[in-house]
């Protein structure tokens, strides 16, 4: 029997009240929730592709989809769809984790991270950013510090951190919580958006499902060899962006990262949120 996920209506509302108002558009918010339902979840426990990169073992309780559903969740989510991005998410959606891959060859691990340089960058850029996030008549987003400074562990390959950021039409803080697991041609992205106030919690049950994570044969960190294209830049720089940090050539003060899927984030951490807040209230 297929399962569905039990949005409440309001959330829908939410989201619409949340937009900017040039993105918002008039929707029947009870036809998106059956539209959200209706997406290919992947129940666990099942065995699950990312890209033809690499696999994920979606445990019991946890759902997934694959590349064109995740494009349609954005998209009636009213966000920017992107192909090749996946989701794994809890089965009520209190919390989601979305994965994209960019191939930008072999990210060199042997660099040591300075966390107060790092945020000093990134709060650097959000004039910068915002300036740019006006334009499309999206409100401030703002770093406020790091929830979990910048750390690497070699044994899994995982660069992790978490940054608390500020919408500015909110006034609240929510947590942009982001693993990259480098592998032999790039780096996977990996986002998880929570409430901050279980987000402690989520991230556990989250790194719990990533021990079933893998990159397939061949696309191994350890499998690189001689020849094979290695990245231009190192673990600070994923940090800051990656290969937009890089094109500025003028180090970390003036690094372009606060890109403007970010907001995606901010807006998703506050419906989870929410999302968290309902289901109390009808349990």
């Amino acid at each position: 029997m297929t399962k569905t996920l039990a949005l409440p209506v309001v959330l829908l509302a939410l989201l619409v009240v949340t937009l900017p108002a040039a993105a918002q558009q008039p929707r029947d918010p009870q036809d998106v929730v059956k539209q959200i339902q209706g997406l290919g979840w992947v129940h666990g426990p099942a065995d699950a592709n990312i890209g033809g990169l690499a696999t994920i073992t979606v445990p019991k309780g946890l759902s997934f989809l694959d590349g064109p559903n995740t494009r349609k969740f954005l998209e009636l989510n009213l966000n920017p769809p992107r192909d090749d991005h996946y989701t794994l998410s809890s089965q009520d959606l209190s919390w989601f984790a979305v994965f994209y891959f960019e191939s930008v060859g072999y990210v060199k691990d042997d660099e040591k991270l300075d966390p107060d340089a790092l945020l000093k960058s990134l709060q650097g850029s959000d004039d910068r950013a915002n300036a740019e996030r006006r334009r499309l008549s999206m409100p401030a987003i703002n770093t406020v510090g790091w929830h979990v400074p910048p750390h690497y562990d070699p044994e899994t390959k995982r660069l992790e951190w978490g940054v608390k950021l500020r919408q500015s039409d909110v006034g609240t803080d929510v947590v942009n919580y982001t693993i990259r697991i480098l592998g032999r041609r790039g780096v996977m992205h990996v986002t998880l958006v929570s409430d901050p106030q279980e987000l402690d919690k989520d991230i556990v049950a989250f790194k719990g499902a990533l021990g079933g994570y893998g990159f397939v044969a061949g696309e191994k960190y350890a499998e690189f060899k001689a020849g094979d294209r290695v990245a231009e830049y190192g673990l600070a720089a994923l940090v800051l962006g990656g290969a937009a940090a890089v094109a500025t050539k003028t180090g970390f003060g003036k690094a372009l990262i606060k890109f403007i899927g970010i907001g995606v984030v901010a807006l998703f951490g506050a419906v989870a949120a929410f999302f968290r807040k309902f289901a109390r209230r009808t349990a």
